[in-house]
This record gives C-alpha cells, structure tokens and sequence, in this order.
C-alpha cells in the first residue's frame, strides 16, 4: 500500500474544543490522515467509540493500518460521503445514537496532493482527475473540456476567488478548440500563458484554479451545506461541533450556519471569530496557512 502522509491541522485546537472525555461518542465526518480519529480514539478508551468516513478507500486502507498499529478498537470505519452522515451512522450504530462531539476537517490531504496517480497538485504532469472517490459528482476533464465559458468562469471566481477568471477560463475555451486537456500539464501551460509566474509572488497562478476545479468535481460546497443540520441533529446535549476550513466559500458556509442556528437557539456558539493555526504551526506545516476552526455547542435543554 501506498504511504499516506499526512499532518492532521490544528490538532491541539480541535481536542480543546471537542474535549473528549472516557466512553463519548464521536464522528469524523472527514477522515483523511486519520490525525484527529486516532487522538480522539485514545482518549475515549475502550468504552468509547468514534465512527470516521472518507470517500477515499486510500485513506480507509491507511487508517485501518494505523489502528491495528495502535491496538485500538473503538473506531468504525465507514468509506462514504459525509453528507450522507444520518444514513452512515443508521446503518453503522444502534438506532437513536447521538455524539458527544462531531469534527469536520474540509481540506485536502498532503498524500492526496502528491499523489501521482491524480491530479490534486499541479506539480509533475498527472491525469486531471481530482476526485476524492469513484463516486465523485462529475469528471475533472470533463469540466475543463465541456462546461461553457460563463460556466467556467463562474467556478474560477466564486469557488477560487481567481481575478483572472474570465481570460483563464476563455484561454481554456480556445485550447480546447483543437486539442482535448488530458493532464495538468496541458492545464497549466494554458493558466501561464495568461498569467506567467513571474507575476505571482506568493502563489502560482495554478493554485486558485485548481482549488476551484477541485471543489466542483467534488461538490464540495453542496456536500458542506447538506452536512451541516443533520450534523446539529446528531449531537447530544452539550456536543460540540467543530469544523476546520480553507477556504472562504466553505468558512462562509459555516458561519452562516452557526449564525443561523445560534438565532434558533439550536447552537451557542464558541468561537466569535475563526481560530487560526499558530505561527510555529503554519512554519512547520505551510499547508495550514488558510486553516480556519469554528466550532460550536448544542445548548443543553
């Protein structure tokens, strides 16, 4: 099996404000390195439980490898989509199961990124595949080789926040005429001839357009949207939600939430604005640069 690695963002935020304690219930709904389900695991002992999904059958292998390692048993595995987290824990629990705590991590894992076989990553030529599973909502190349100009630019700019998401999205359009995209290299030659690195300073000018092609073949937005109330319903008395995002579409989801449920009475909400990572942490894990924790309370009555 192939190693995945992987530095779970935020841990020491998100065990503060989950507080796990002997014998909860907790659920992953983002499983990825298996960071946050194995601390967790070990700090409800064998009377506890945590049930963690991805839709990667990588990360199920991987952390099914990492459990056996660390003699644990109170951990159930579930490959599946976590908007599907009422059907997940009917099928995978006794009826009427409720969490102490429910966490939520919505970026992408350091394996995934460089993992040759997609094409998460723009460095290296790789197929434009950047699903998390097979059952993914739509094809990679099948957006940059099929959806219209509009349509394109539309995802360039809301869900990568690029400002040159119509001459991107148009450069794509003419390539396109004689010649199918198949890699991210064919991508990211078309994305540098509008917008050649030099002009970048801290990014390249790939980033925001991989990350937006990223959250549409996956409907990742969609996914977070429909996650979220059955999420509040799954929780105990007094369980905490917390959810890490990376970008600002998924963050404004969340607080939007938060917001709207704390009105309702339904949340109290723990966090007025978004933790971020510490310097020390972002100096050892860069990839946690954009990482912001919310997280939240079902009120106890």
């Amino acid at each position: 099996m192939k190693a995945y690695a992987h530095v779970p963002v935020m841990l020491p935020e998100v065990e503060k404000y989950l507080a796990p304690k002997k014998g909860g219930y907790f659920l992953d709904c983002t499983l990825g390195g298996a960071g946050y389900t194995l601390r967790l695991a070990e700090k409800l002992g064998p009377t506890g439980k945590i049930l963690a999904i991805d839709m990667d059958e990588w990360a199920i292998e991987n952390a099914q490898q990492r459990i056996k390692e660390a003699n644990l048993d109170n951990v159930i595995l579930v490959r599946g989509n976590f908007k599907n987290i009422s059907d997940i824990v009917a099928a995978s629990l006794p009826a009427g199961t409720k969490f102490d705590g429910i966490v939520m991590d919505l970026g992408l894992s350091s394996a995934q990124l460089e993992d040759e076989e997609r094409g998460f990553s723009f460095k290296g030529e790789r197929p434009l595949d950047m699903a998390f599973g097979p059952d993914s909502v739509r094809s990679t190349e099948d957006i940059v080789n099929n959806y219209s100009l509009p349509i394109l630019t539309k995802i360039f700019r809301d869900y990568g926040e690029e400002r040159q998401a119509y001459k991107i999205a148009k450069a794509i359009v003419n390539y396109r005429r004689t010649k199918r995209l198949r890699t991210t290299t064919d991508l990211i030659t078309v994305i540098e001839a509008v917008i050649p690195p030099r002009f970048y300073t801290k990014i390249h000018p790939a980033t925001k357009v991989f990350q937006a092609l990223r959250v549409e073949t996956n409907g990742e937005l969609a996914n977070l949207a429909e996650s979220l109330p059955p999420a509040l319903e799954l929780l105990k008395p007094q369980g905490r939600l917390v959810v890490v995002s990376f970008q600002s579409g998924e963050d404004r989801i969340v607080k939007r939430f938060f917001r709207a449920a704390a009105l309702e009475n339904h949340l109290q909400i723990l966090t007025k604005k978004p933790l971020i990572p510490s310097e020390t942490e972002v100096a050892l894990n860069p990839r946690a640069r954009s990482a912001k924790l919310r997280a939240a309370e079902r009120p106890k009555n």
